[in-house]
């Protein structure tokens, strides 16, 4: 089978106290879909644990707007450390998630009135798109863009995860993982300088050089409800950056992953090898999450940031009932049938 990139399926999110942090999630981005829950250990994560095999919980969190979800992670066996120095944007790693929606005037304004931490005012970026920046309660921080392709018309402010603004050290590097296995390889923009709407951004008011990244059309399974997402890769110009994750372990506090749905998992392992980007984990056959099972592999970019690939095999629809969804044997290209995907508004958490 051929590799087949089918869109973001999470960015995993690392906090101290998980289920209060899902909460104001739902409440303020509408991820109210509980794909799964699971406590375990993290055997297989040593090359981003220092060795160590750790407990953990964490939970798939999706919003049926659109859209990849959250995997909101929480070490069990450790208290989890924040970043061991002031980031700032361009330090190397995950530093801000993108969240579509479809009013951002609206979802601004509701935000503001929620008392949410919004960074500034609403902006353009370099193209005239509007957007603005919040801090979560844990000091992540979003991006809320406007994006007319969602799935299903919710109520929530926001639909799901649209991907990412990653702090690079070198952009030309960084394009051989996100351009070329990622396939990003649309260039919305390219600029260098200093950004009126990075300004009230931690390190904003420095110069950058920014990239902004889409994809053509995704295929596969879940593609019509993880829709398409960009990728910013931002570069400090004035000065060496720091790794976020600098003296911790993966699993802490802050973005510790992005996660691609994908098909084909044998043919994307050999391409990430001939790329000089070998996997760093594989769960080999098949992982088993409690209800959810399939296979995951991770690579590194070239500042060390993990990209998880998963392949899904089976996904609860109802638990109690033992009614899952079989994702084995399917068209690889072919995305899931509507009335199938809407099963997993039987999982929605209500507050």
């Amino acid at each position: 089978m051929e590799k087949n990139i089918c869109g973001i399926q999470q960015i995993g999110v690392g906090v101290k106290n998980a289920k209060e942090a899902w909460k104001w999630y739902r409440s303020a981005f509408g991820m109210d879909i509980n794909v799964f829950e699971d406590t375990a250990v993290a055997k297989l994560m040593l090359p981003y644990t220092n060795g160590q095999q750790c407990e953990r919980y964490a939970a798939l969190a999706m919003n049926m707007e659109g859209g990849g979800g959250f995997e909101i992670w929480q070490h069990t066996g450790i208290e989890p450390k924040k970043p061991v120095f002031d980031v700032q944007l361009g330090d190397c790693g995950i530093f801000i998630a993108k969240m579509k929606c479809r009013n951002v005037h609206r979802a601004f304004e509701k935000h503001r009135e929620m008392g949410v931490n919004i960074l500034g005012a609403l902006s353009e970026n370099p193209v005239g798109q509007l957007h603005y920046f919040m801090k979560d309660p844990y000091d992540n921080i979003f991006e809320v863009v406007h994006d007319t392709d969602n799935y299903m018309n919710q109520k929530s402010l926001t639909g799901g995860n649209a991907g990412a603004v990653i702090g690079v050290s070198d952009i030309e590097e960084a394009k051989k993982v996100y351009l070329d296995i990622l396939q990003y390889n649309e260039v919305i923009y390219d600029k260098s300088g200093v950004f009126e709407d990075f300004k009230e951004l931690p390190g904003g008011d420095q110069k950058y050089r920014r990239v902004l990244l889409k994809h053509k059309p995704r295929t596969g399974p879940f593609s019509k409800l993880l829709g398409p997402t960009q990728i910013e890769l931002v570069q400090a110009l004035e000065r060496r950056p720091r790794k976020i994750f600098q003296n911790r372990i993966w699993g802490e506090l802050g973005f510790i992953h992005l996660c691609f749905d994908i098909m084909g998992m044998e043919a994307l392992k050999e391409e990430c090898k001939v790329k000089g980007f070998p996997f760093t984990v594989n769960s080999a056959d098949s992982f088993d999450m409690g209800v959810a099972a399939g296979h995951f592999s991770y690579i590194s970019d070239p500042d060390g940031t993990p990209i998880e690939f998963v392949e899904t095999h089976k996904l609860p629809i109802v638990e109690k009932l033992g009614w899952y969804m079989n994702l084995k044997g399917r068209n690889p290209k072919k995305s899931l049938p509507n009335w199938m995907i809407k099963t997993l508004l039987f999982s929605r958490v209500k507050d």
